[in-house]
């Protein structure tokens, strides 16, 4: 499993959840609290990306080893500010490989996108959806892994029309008919708007009216962390949010 989370406010340091929290994304790299059974730390890779303007492209950092080991990024986070930011740590799954292009965020067409599970049966199971998607996007597809295919299921979704909320929860459903018992917490944004499913896995939010924080498992100790149901989708903005059974954006 990973780990990742999604900030939408006002513009603040990088560090504000990679480092300072008490249960930063840091800290879960190697002290994670709630894996459910899906390995024991975060060490495969690690990313952040972010948008420096509102309605501009992301920009990432990704690297293949563990992020606790990473001695640019402490600085970079506590001088880079934004008020849109994606980032992930990585527990790759065995037989997937331990690259810097596996590592979330994925980004592509103005969006960034992660992945929180594991796909039941990998790869056969999917093969079916996989032949669904155009050629082109196969063969470019960034890594051989779950997460990786799912983004490429994600954005045909998106690049044929469907509002994000739906292309989340449609490629959740069908990959959950071919490979049931699969955990598929996505995560996507375009800096303006976040979604995030929730199937087999953990996944809170925290809203103050103004910010909107997502993640695994809540940063700190703070009990306006909500969790989110199983089998839902959650929709946020900086205005608010809503949460929704999958079922809903059919």
């Amino acid at each position: 499993m990973c780990r990742h989370l999604c900030y939408l406010g006002p513009p603040a340091p990088l560090a504000a959840w990679l480092f300072d929290p008490p249960y930063s994304l840091s800290r879960q790299s190697w002290a994670p609290r709630d894996m459910r059974g899906g390995g024991t730390i975060n060490a495969d890779g690690f990313g952040v990306g972010w948008f420096p303007e509102p309605a501009g492209a992301p920009v990432r950092y990704r690297r293949a080893t563990p992020l606790w080991s990473d001695t640019t990024l402490p600085e970079l986070a506590r001088a880079t500010r934004s008020g849109a930011v994606l980032a992930a740590v990585r527990s790759a799954t065995t037989t997937m490989p331990v690259v810097e292009t596996a590592a979330a965020p994925f980004a592509d067409d103005g969006w960034l996108f992660s992945h929180n599970g594991v796909v039941r049966g990998w790869p056969d199971s999917v093969l079916a959806l996989a032949a669904e998607l155009p050629t082109r996007d196969l063969v470019t597809l960034p890594a051989p892994t779950d997460s990786a295919l799912l983004w490429a299921l994600v954005r045909h979704r998106l690049r044929s029309g469907a509002p994000p909320a739906a292309a989340a929860a449609d490629t959740v459903r069908a990959v959950l008919r071919a490979a049931p018992g699969s955990r598929l917490n996505l995560l996507l944004t375009d800096g303006r708007t976040a979604v995030a499913t929730v199937a087999d896995h953990a996944l809170s939010v925290r809203a103050d009216g103004r910010s909107v924080l997502i993640a695994s498992e809540p940063l700190d100790d703070d009990p306006a962390w909500k969790p989110v149901p199983d089998n839902h989708l959650l929709i946020a903005t900086t205005d608010g949010l809503r949460v929704e059974p999958m079922g809903a954006h059919a």
